[in-house]
This record gives structure tokens, C-alpha cells and sequence, in this order.
């Protein structure tokens, strides 16, 4: 079961839209996870680096989903701001094999978590510590002490370690992913509700 199906259960009484922002550096994985999230029918053979983003829209039991998935590419990184305001939960990709990028990783990850659209909602956010099958690859301890991540006290992170070549890893970092929505929808007022 996928993402996105996970996710429609949150939803069977009511037709609920929800934007997931899949975000990190160029050649991380974020693509071939969105990949794995798809319908068999829908899924690609070939996956090409993303150019600016791309959405992937689902819908099951009524349930709209809509997943922007971010090009991790220096000049496309400010486009990732633009969905902020309507992003429900964040999903970070890191190639935990990429040890020399890790330092720009944490810059993003600052300027994502101090930003106006950001900073004061507690959007969950989700880290895929990639492509753990690579023999030089780090921990997910080890990344989460290297991005600081216990220094995030308002926001719900979690780190899962992955290989989405395999699929590997991912549907721990879904189930944290979809109780964190659920509860985040479910302790909104009606009037939030409305406005999301």
C-alpha cells in the first residue's frame, strides 16, 4: 500500500486535499521514492532528474493527493518556497552516501525550518536518510547529529533510513508520516480546516 492510500484512510469522511512538499539535494532520490509511492500502473521505468518540479496527483475514496516533488538543483532551490504556505507535511531526502554535500543539506534545511511559512506552523517533517546500501554511507544518527535535528522543538521530525531503489526503509517514515498528519488535521479548529 502506498503513500497516498495510507494517507486517503485519514480522510473517508470528508474529501480532504493534502500537499506533500518532497524536498532535498539534486540526486538524493526524491523522484524514485514518489515512484514507489505510485499506483503500479502509473509507476516509471526511467527516472530522469527532475527540472524545476514536477506534482503527482492521486486520488482514492475521494481523496485528492498532491505531491510536489522539488528539484534539489542549486538554481531551482528557491522554488521550493513556493509551496510552503500550502504544504501539509515536508518530506527531506538526504543521500546519506554524499558526505561533502551534508554541510549545504544543513543550510537548506535552516532556511526551510526559519522560513516565515514555516517557522511558526508544525508542519511534520519527514527525513528519508537515502541510499543506505551504499557502503560509505552514514547512519541516520549519524545524519541527524550532523543536521542538528534535536534542535527542531517545533515541528515533529522523524529519520528513517532507506534505499527507495527497494523500497526499503520507506514505509517506517510513511506510518510516522501519516499519524503525524492525522493528528495535526484532527487538532486543527474547523476554521483552520476551511482554510487549508
Amino acid at each position: 500500500m502506498g503513500i497516498f492510500d495510507k494517507l486517503a484512510g485519514i480522510f473517508r469522511v470528508r474529501k480532504e486535499e493534502v500537499h506533500i512538499l518532497v524536498v532535498g539535494l539534486n540526486n538524493s532520490g526524491k523522484s524514485t521514492i514518489v515512484n514507489h509511492f505510485k499506483h503500479p500502473d502509473e509507476k516509471s521505468t526511467v527516472t530522469v532528474p527532475t527540472v524545476g518540479f514536477s506534482v503527482e496527483k492521486f486520488q482514492n475514496q475521494g481523496v485528492l493527493f498532491t505531491a510536489f516533488d522539488m528539484s534539489g538543483a542549486g538554481r531551482y532551490r528557491s522554488l521550493w518556497e513556493h509551496h510552503f504556505k500550502s504544504c501539509h507535511a515536508i518530506v527531506f531526502v538526504i543521500d546519506s552516501s554524499d558526505r561533502m554535500r551534508l554541510v549545504v543539506v544543513k543550510d537548506e534545511l535552516d532556511i526551510l525550518t526559519h522560513h516565515p511559512e514555516i517557522a511558526h506552523r508544525k508542519v511534520p517533517i519527514l527525513f528519508f536518510a537515502n541510499k543506505m546500501d551504499c557502503p560509505d554511507a552514514l547512519s541516520s544518527v549519524k545524519i541527524a547529529a550532523a543536521l542538528g535535528l534535536e534542535k527542531i522543538k517545533d515541528k515533529p521530525w522523524h529519520i528513517s533510513s532507506s534505499n527507495a531503489l527497494t523500497g526499503e526503509g520507506l514505509q517506517d517514515g510513511v506510518q510516522w508520516l501519516v499519524s503525524e498528519i492525522r493528528n495535526g488535521l484532527c487538532n486543527r479548529k474547523p476554521n483552520q480546516r476551511a482554510n487549508q
